[in-house]
């Protein structure tokens, strides 16, 4: 028995008869789409109209990227695992496409048991596929189509048609059968249904056509409601949504538009009823009315019109001609706020933040070398972030005050901050984050729950303001012996609910933070002794290895547990097969070096069958995680492997975490590397 699943992907429309090259619907050929001769291929149904990946052709073919090691058995495990890697994921590429504005991709296509399918940006010059939560491409760009069937029997992912027109995937006339992946919300009464009449030359350019309507003639119940769902935006959207729509004299019935996000909230955009009056119109069911509205989306949203009747007497609504330009309607809208003036790493000063020290002391910025005694900034390990009193200090009392910039008011923002507690009793005043507004009132947003134990964490922060306000972080400290120090770094603002942020580093192309597995990543069995493992929290060994992740301080990270092996023994992580580019390539990640006993971390290209080594370091450096970046050229596929090798005792952990593949060479960055513990604070 296998789950069936049928699954529209609409990612952006504008004309649904001109298709772009890129489209295909399998009728008789592949239409130059072609599969990546490492993985699996897939296969033209011979009777035509779709291609599928299957999972009993997993176990052909070896991917012969990287040799074979001397020992028999290790060599049979490698190969073993390199057949089931290439045997569960199929990739096929299509030919290149040259857009160079806004364009709609459309697949449709099926899973039959246990798989993925994933579509992906493939742009030149870059060696990491960027998911299309963005149906943009790119000049000289191309899409790679990727599936995963799955390890069940019977386990196949079929692509049916695929789609590409210029616009935004919002648009729809309704002339095509998919409905632009709009689709009705099903009431048991009410729902949307597809017509077609003779219209009048006057009224419209085309004499006849199709659109949307929904009658109350089913309505059982008071206050039925039926919905015209849109498929999900997949980029931030600012502009004009425009559509046409006919509405009967009935009173009974109440038609209005709405986006709703990922987690199902509503806000509305426009009703019948306040746009009728506002204009004295008079509806004549027979004419249509051209409706324009702005639409500010930083996240995903769904459009939703829903027409709700309060009896069978509540008439017929009809839309059609949805469409949607980047221009807003209005000149006098004012453009969507960008909300990174907030965002500060302190690495450079303070950002846009400004000091209160009204009765108070300032929060300095502060640096702290590598060392193994005391963390360094959340940024790169050795860089700056600002602290807020000390036992060190003069004084035994403090209130410190560190203002952000004015924020505009009626909007959800979602604040993350890093921060970091010491020494303190209570935790209530230790930091305070709240919300300024122009007449001195604040609204307390949040406080620590519990001490950091002196680790960087990260927390997120929903809050909505109804006129325009500022934060505010406040640390007090009343006492000398019931305070110690509170550290901020790496302060960031975006719009919208921080439960709509969940999932956004997988639209980032290279990432992995390690919070949801490997990413892709394999455990290398060549002459390795042993594996990385997937760990939460502290290591099990007491003063080695970190105490928790870098992301958040609470996620997860992976790394070498130097107790079950004997000094010399190594472990070694690989990456899956990256695409050659001739330009230069930066690899940046987080790694731990903690521990009297720590041995070496390396970072190698596998190439051609060889290890070229890239990066070394080797000996304890710090008990904080610290950024390494790492540039390379290579002109053919090519793995990166990660190799941690256990030092003489088992205070010999080391962890990595939140491994980025970025293009272009690697922005400068100091190294990290000492051998020595001595601690060195600069303040500024």
């Amino acid at each position: 028995m296998f789950l069936l699943f049928f699954f529209t992907f609409v990612a952006t429309v504008c004309s649904q008869s001109q298709l772009l090259p890129g489209s295909c619907d399998f009728e008789s050929s592949t239409c130059g789409y072609t599969p990546d001769t490492h993985f699996m291929s897939w296969t033209l149904n011979k009777d035509g109209r779709f291609v599928t990946v299957d999972h009993q052709e997993a176990g052909g073919g070896e991917e012969g990227d990287d040799g074979g090691g001397d020992d028999d058995a290790a060599a049979a495990a490698e190969a073993a695992a390199r057949r089931g890697e290439a045997g569960s994921l199929g990739v096929l590429l299509s030919p290149v496409l040259d857009q160079e504005e806004w364009s709609c991709l459309r697949l449709v296509y099926q899973i039959s048991g246990a798989g993925s399918l994933e579509v992906q940006l493939r742009s030149e010059g870059k060696a990491a596929d960027r998911p299309l939560w963005s149906s943009q491409s790119p000049s000289d760009s191309w899409v790679a189509i990727e599936a995963r069937p799955g390890e069940m029997a019977d386990s196949s992912v079929a692509v049916f048609e695929i789609h590409i027109s210029s616009g935004y995937c919002l648009e729809c006339d309704f002339e095509e059968t998919h409905l632009c992946g709009y689709r009705n919300q099903w009431n048991t009464n009410v729902n949307w249904y597809i017509g077609g009449a003779v219209v009048l030359p006057a009224q419209r350019n085309k004499k006849t056509g199709h659109f949307m309507y929904v009658d109350s003639i089913y309505a059982k119940t008071f206050k039925e409601v039926a919905k015209l769902v849109s498929p999900m935006t997949t980029v931030p959207l600012s502009g004009c949504l425009s559509f046409q729509y006919r509405r009967g004299e009935e009173p009974g019935n109440l038609f209005s538009v709405y986006t709703r996000d990922q987690l199902g909230q509503y806000q509305e955009l426009w009703n019948a009823s306040a746009s009728e009056n506002q204009r004295d119109w008079t509806m004549d069911p027979a004419v249509w009315a051209p409706v324009q509205v702005d639409l500010k989306a930083p996240y995903p949203i769904q459009v939703i019109f829903e027409v709700a009747f309060n009896s069978q007497r509540g008439g017929r609504v009809t839309v059609d001609d949805i469409s949607f330009s980047s221009e807003f309607c209005s000149a006098d809208t004012e453009p969507t706020f960008d909300p990174s003036i907030a965002n500060c790493d302190f690495e450079s000063g303070f950002c846009h933040y400004t000091q209160d020290s009204t009765g108070g002391s300032p929060w300095t910025r502060l640096s702290v070398k590598p060392n193994v005694f005391r963390n360094g900034d959340h940024t790169t390990g050795a860089g700056t972030f600002l602290l807020a009193h000390s036992m060190l200090g003069p004084r035994s009392g403090y209130v410190s005050r560190l203002v952000g910039p004015l924020l505009p008011g009626n909007m959800k923002y979602c604040l993350r901050i890093h921060y970091s507690l010491r020494g303190f009793s209570q935790t209530e005043q230790a930091l305070v984050v709240y919300l300024q507004q122009e007449n001195s009132v604040q609204e307390k947003l949040w406080t620590p729950g519990e001490r950091s134990k002196g680790m960087w964490i990260a927390n997120d922060i929903t809050f909505q303001t109804s006129q325009p306000s500022k934060l505010l972080f406040v640390s007090v400290c009343r006492s000398l012996w019931d305070c110690g120090s509170v550290a901020l770094d790496d302060i960031s603002l975006s719009l919208g609910d921080c439960e709509l942020k969940a999932g956004l580093s997988l639209s980032v192309p290279g990432l992995c933070d390690f919070e949801a597995g490997l990413c892709g990543y394999t455990q290398d069995k060549r002459g390795d002794a042993g594996d990385w493992m997937w760990r939460r929290g502290s290591t099990p060994t007491s003063y080695t290895g970190p105490r928790g992740d870098h992301t958040t301080g609470l996620g997860y990270y992976v790394h070498m547990e130097a107790s079950p092996m004997l000094p010399g023994q190594s472990v070694r992580l690989r990456s899956r097969p990256l695409r050659a580019s001739r330009a230069a390539q930066c690899l940046s990640f987080f790694y731990h070096m903690y521990g009297s006993g720590v041995g070496e971390l390396r970072v190698l290209l596998a190439l051609d069958g060889a290890d070229l080594p890239l990066w070394r370091r080797r000996g304890e450096q710090s008990v904080a995680w610290l950024r390494a970046a790492v540039e390379y050229r290579a002109e053919s596929q090519h793995r990166i492997v990660f190799e941690a090798t256990r030092g003489p005792s088992v205070r010999s952990d080391i962890a990595i975490d939140d491994v980025v593949f970025a293009n272009g060479p690697c922005k400068e960055i100091k190294s990290h590397a000492t051998n020595g513990t001595t601690t060195s604070n600069e303040i500024e």
